[in-house]
């Protein structure tokens, strides 16, 4: 027996269109392509060099040796193949597109929002622009990345993706808050 499977994102159904997009917005990103790099045992310092960023995907720390890589650019079986190309036996790469979420929160509240559940400081001169860390958002691993002044990309587990939309809205309870699917 043949079975027709479609491709469904975590948190269809839960996210309706809104009316207007206020200051302060959470952004679920549905085409993101995602893929975990990890060294080779002793050639840490190879596999670093071979992340240089050429603006087809962004660069994440994920632990020692280990790093996130997403791109809106490369569908996630193209992403997956050039890093596994270009890191030789320097590195393994693993596909992680449809295990896990992207969302961006953003706005001039998006760090007191985060900071509501985050035990991390988040101020400009501690987690500046391009740092990354896995933390935990209330009782969610997540990871957290700064990518603007005012914005941050939170990577989660597929399966912990309604949760962690859950919380963040608790969180911004006394912000205003919007939240959509990503349009870019």
């Amino acid at each position: 027996m043949a079975y027709d499977y479609q491709a469904v994102h975590a948190l269809d159904g839960t996210i309706g269109a809104v009316s207007e997009r206020r200051a302060n917005h959470l952004a679920a990103h549905r085409a993101t392509a995602i893929a975990m790099v990890l060294a080779a045992p002793g050639q840490t310092a190879e596999a670093a060099g071979i992340l240089v960023s050429t603006g087809e995907f962004e660069v994440r720390f994920a632990g020692p040796g280990e790093w996130l890589v997403l791109s809106d650019v490369h569908a996630p079986e193209t992403l997956a193949a050039e890093l596994s190309v270009r890191a030789g036996g320097f590195a393994f790469v693993i596909d992680q597109s449809h295990g896990r979420v992207a969302l961006t929160l953003s706005g001039p509240d998006a760090a007191r929002i985060l900071a509501n559940g985050i035990a991390v400081d988040l101020h400009g001169d501690a987690f500046p622009v391009g740092r990354a860390a896995n933390v935990l958002c209330n009782h969610l691993s997540v990871n957290l990345a700064r990518t603007d002044a005012q914005s941050f990309d939170l990577v989660v587990m597929r399966s912990f993706a309604e949760a962690l939309m859950g919380d963040l809205k608790v969180m911004a309870r006394s912000h205003e808050l919007s939240v959509d699917f990503a349009t870019r």
